[in-house]
Formats: C-alpha cells, structure tokens, sequence
C-alpha cells in the first residue's frame, strides 16, 4: 500500500509559493522554485505523516467523544 501523501498540481504550487514567500519574509532569502520544491518533498517525506496521524487521533478523539454524548440521549 502506498501510504505517500500526494498533492494536486495546484495544490503543490500554492506550498511552493508559501515556502518561497516564509523564507524571504522570515529569513531575507530568496529560494528558487527547485530549492522550495525540494523543501516541500522534504517535509512530506519526513514530517507530513506525523501531521496526518495527529488529525486521525484528533478525528478519533472528537467522534468518541460525540458517541459519549449521544448515549446522553437515552431515555429511561
């Protein structure tokens, strides 16, 4: 199973820019389109799976959560 996160054309771009745009705002550099795109496979590769998991124990937590409430609901 291929458990890579992959990104639309768009989608990709709109991240490149934003790399592009923190590194001048934030650091005074300025990054190429191949520098930014590399940094991006980067934290795909390396981090995204930790950001993805934390919205699945997020999700997991909130719906037991509202199942908890629903019991809530029972009439005697």
């Amino acid at each position: 199973m291929d458990n890579r996160i992959r990104l639309n054309k768009e989608k990709r771009q709109d991240m490149i820019s934003a790399i592009k745009t923190y590194f001048l705002k934030e650091r005074e550099e300025e990054l190429g389109d191949l520098a930014a795109s590399l940094l991006l496979d980067f934290i795909i590769e390396k981090l995204a799976n930790e950001f993805y998991n934390q919205g699945v124990y997020d999700s997991h937590k909130f719906f037991n959560d509202k199942a908890e409430d629903l019991l809530e609901i029972i009439k005697y």
